[in-house]
């Protein structure tokens, strides 16, 4: 039986000494796309960059596996390499390196220029990495990161907020070339985590399997759309209503 490309059980995280992750389990699969809603400040990005050994967060207790290697000891780029590729929700400005030369240092794709002039990114090739950038800009920028690192799992931090909806169809369409869910009759080779806060992303992008996060864990897992009809019924309140009823129930 294959393993997950991603394995996470019990896990604790902390940051600047607060405990954000409480402890949760997850496994993503091969052609997966799991979906994350949740109120703000809930740990949902922290999630996925405790997954990446991102410098400030500190796995207090818990596993963490790609493709069944424990990344305890791993470093970020360690980490990358194994075929893990993250979207930023606020990415980094960094000067002095353009578009063009991030891109080529991580380029594993045989296609980029195309995804370049899909992701209407030309124009940028020469400019500073993400300054400047309007929100949309800075979405596609990381997904055309995304593109050209081709990665095994991708890891999406709010992909609409901030983007008009005219850039969260042209972001979707690339992201779903990325997991070739464009080929139907083709094995979907690549998976991926979804963080979302309005849902506008699964009028886009297929996801198998959705979850909500509340208080630093997965509170309930289901069917992604019918999650997000009762989100929208009933706001996260009605997500925090109904477990206490569960419980009461037990």
């Amino acid at each position: 039986m294959d393993r997950p490309l991603l394995e996470i059980n019990d896990l604790h995280v902390s940051v600047a000494g607060k405990e954000i992750i409480k402890g949760m389990d997850l496994q993503v699969k091969q052609g997966e796309v799991h979906v994350i809603f949740g109120p703000n400040g809930s740990g949902k990005s922290t999630l996925l960059n405790a997954v990446m050994h991102l410098p400030g967060y500190t796995i207090d207790r818990g596993v963490i596996r790609v493709k069944s290697q424990n990344i305890a000891e791993m470093s970020t780029d360690e980490i990358a390499n194994l075929g893990i590729g993250i979207s930023f929700q606020h990415p980094p400005k960094i000067k002095g390196v353009t578009l063009r030369n991030f891109l080529d240092a991580i380029n594993r794709s045989e296609d980029l220029d195309e995804a370049v002039k899909a992701l209407s990114m030309d124009t940028f090739l020469e400019r500073e990495l993400n300054v400047g950038f309007s929100g949309g800009e800075l979405k596609r920028a990381e997904v055309l990161k995304l593109y050209a690192q081709h990665p095994d799992l991708l890891l999406i931090d709010e992909p609409e907020s901030g983007v008009d909806f005219e850039n969260i169809a042209i972001i979707s369409k690339a992201i779903n070339k990325i997991l070739q869910k464009e080929r139907p009759m083709r094995l979907r080779e690549r998976a991926a985590i979804i963080i979302t806060h309005t849902g506008h992303i699964l009028n886009y992008v297929q996801a198998d399997i959705g979850h909500v996060f509340m208080d630093g864990k997965i509170v309930c897992t289901g069917n992604p759309q019918s999650i997000m009809e009762d989100i929208k019924k009933a706001g996260f309140s009605g997500c925090s209503a109904c477990i206490k009823q569960q419980k009461d129930h037990a």
